[in-house]
């Protein structure tokens, strides 16, 4: 069990060890918002920022954890499920 909320670099470090070790769902709705982008975000795209990207401090959304993370305009937003899995909640690219 994860003692919620992490720190941005426990969140980090966790991220980066499911992305070796463990498994990320998408929900539906990222799906949606990911295909409604301008160009469409990748799941492949959406790796990337979780790899390469800044973590933002977690927020309580809908009684689970949300961690932001940021790289090159884009956002990715996930919940975390157990210590192996998480769960992409949202995804979006900023207007410029």
């Amino acid at each position: 069990m994860l003692a919620e909320p992490l720190s941005p670099p426990a969140a980090k470090a966790l991220i980066l060890d499911i992305l070796a070790n463990g498994q990320f769902a998408f929900s539906n709705h990222a799906l949606e918002e990911m295909g409604k982008e301008d160009p469409d975000i990748t799941e492949e795209e959406a790796f990337s920022v979780l790899r390469g990207g800044v973590v933002e401090p977690a927020e309580l959304r809908s009684g689970s954890w949300r961690y932001r993370v940021r790289s090159r305009g884009i956002y990715v937003v996930l919940a975390f499920r157990s210590e192996t899995r998480a769960k992409i909640v949202t995804a979006w690219r900023t207007r410029r």
